[in-house]
Parts: structure tokens; sequence; C-alpha cells
């Protein structure tokens, strides 16, 4: 939804953020524009002061009335709280910060604004980033090279996530996201694939943020569970996708993810059990499974949609 008046929403979910918090709510309190913008903080309950860091910023800072706050009841998960904060916002523009991260540039949202409303066949703006090191210390981006092909859906299919989500201004321009979106495990690289099919993306060149290096969620985890989330967002993308071609982009990127961890997997269990067991036992494995699934559900995407749909109605 869209409130005509109210130019920017800058969407920040958080949780067990409180030592960080309160530097990224004040790179956004600190933004100097010509338009009005609004903070809408979704907390998926945080056990620790983070609640308590946010209601003084609220009290006591000279801009704490931009802020809108939600606390959930109960722990929802990351994807459901995300949706959640994009359900809230009503700006013609939406800026994406979470609560670990923070903006180091008071005119960022001005800037990125102004490119969009002077461009109307770009859905998105994004810009390079510093990343701050657990240790303390600041360096230029070695997590993503922006490819010089940038602007397509094309590229960002192919080439994987490279915008970081401090970065991130796009226009308003779904009333509410699809129910695939819903259930992958990973939320920024799909919501920029969806936008992508709305316009072109513009990288500026301006460092104007900082991301927190091995501090979220994804920073913990194996990489056989990475590449299970990976499996699963890709699935979501094909039943989502209409074109072709970007569809086949994505089975051909999930086929080579399942595989290569299946390889993984063959190998370590090559150590640990004798080859008449560990065959049995590798062939019954969820890996090996979706391979074999993959084929068939991208030709038959009816029958991917009618499995989403039971699983939703559950």
């Amino acid at each position: 939804m869209e409130n005509n008046e109210l130019t920017v929403s800058v969407n920040m979910i958080t949780f067990k953020h409180e030592l960080y918090i309160k530097q990224a709510i004040e790179g956004v309190l600190m933004q100097q524009t010509n338009f009005d913008f609004e903070l809408i903080i979704a907390d998926d309950c945080s056990p620790d002061s983070t609640p308590e860091i946010i209601n003084d910023i609220i009290t006591n800072h000279s801009q704490g009335h931009r802020i809108k706050y939600f606390r959930q009841d109960a722990n929802i998960g990351m994807q459901e709280n995300g949706i959640f904060a994009f359900n809230q916002c009503m700006g013609k523009y939406i800026a994406l910060c979470e609560g670990d991260d923070y903006w180091t540039d008071p005119l960022k949202l001005q800037k990125q604004v102004d490119f969009l409303e002077a461009n109307s066949d770009y859905v998105l703006c994004f810009h390079p980033i510093k990343i701050l090191r657990p240790d303390g210390t600041i360096d230029d981006d070695f997590i993503t090279k922006v490819p010089e092909n940038h602007e397509t859906l094309e590229t960002l299919a192919r080439l994987g996530n490279y915008i970081h989500t401090p970065s991130v201004v796009f226009r308003n321009v779904f009333r509410s996201l699809p129910f695939e979106f819903r259930l992958s495990p990973i939320g920024d690289y799909f919501l920029y694939i969806i936008l992508a099919g709305y316009g072109k993306l513009k990288y500026l060149e301006d460092k104007m943020a900082v991301y927190r290096y091995n501090v979220g969620v994804i920073s913990r985890m194996s990489a056989l569970d990475i590449a299970n989330n990976n499996v699963k967002m890709y699935s979501c993308m094909i039943g989502y996708l209409k074109d072709e071609n970007i569809k086949r982009i994505i089975l051909e990127k999930q086929i080579r993810v399942v595989t290569e961890h299946y390889n993984l997997v063959e190998s370590y269990y090559d150590e640990k059990m004798e080859s008449n067991y560990k065959d049995a036992f590798v062939s019954r494995h969820f890996i090996f499974i979706k391979i074999k699934m993959l084929g068939f559900y991208y030709k038959n995407p009816k029958m991917f949609l009618k499995k989403i749909k039971k699983i939703l109605s559950k």
C-alpha cells in the first residue's frame, strides 16, 4: 500500500541487536531530506534490551516521532517478520536497513530518491558499502562484485546476489509479496529478483552504509544448511517466475548447488560408512531426492504450485 504524502518508508527488522540497534536507528534519523520519511521497526520478540533501547530513542531523540515500532508477541522468524514489516510500509519508496547494519551518509536517502524520481525506468538503486569485521576493522566490500551489466533481471538471475541490503531503495510497486516469497528461507535475493521484473537496477557510486560481517544468521550457518536454504529459495523462485529463460537459469543454478553438496555428503560418508551401507543411505538423503525432483517440478509447475498450496492450507 502507498501513502501519497509519504515519500520513503525505511524497513528495519531486528532480533537480539542490543549491541547494534542504536547505531542503525541513528543512521536513519540523521537523514537530511526535502521529503517526509518514516522508520518501521519490526522486532521479532527480542529477549535482550533491544526494546528498551528503541523505546528510549523514540522518547528522547529529536526525530523519534518518525519511528513506528512493532514488537512481535512471540518469535515468528526472520522471513515472516520481514513480510510483516513490509506490509507496514506506506511510502512511495522503501529503503532497507537491518538492525545490525547502519548508514553513514546523511544524504543517502535524498541521493537515491532523487535518482529514482528522475529515472522512471529504474525500479531499484543500490550502492557500494563498507564491511565491518568482528575485530572492529572496516574494509571495502570483499563479499560481492557488481558486474558491468548489472541492471537486468537476467544478469541478477545468472550471477547471483550482488546487492547489499543496507544499500537498497526501491519503488513500492506491489500491494503484497507473492506467497512463494513467504515460503523462501532467503528473502533479499528473492526480493530483488521480483523487483527486477518491474524495471532496471542502478548502481550508484557513493559508499553510504556499513554491513556487519559474521553477525547475522546466515554467517553462522554450515555450508550444507546454506545449500539447503538455497535449494528451497530456488524452488520458490521457479514457482513464481513466468519467464522461461529466467526459470531455466535459476533451475541450472539449483541443480549445480544440489549436485555440489551431494558430492560433499557422498565424500563425507565414504569415510564414515562401509560402501554397502553408504549407497543405501546416500540415495535416501534429502539432497539426492531433491535432485530427482527438480526436473519433474520444472516441467510440471502446476504440480509444484499445488504442493505449495497444500502446505499453506495446513
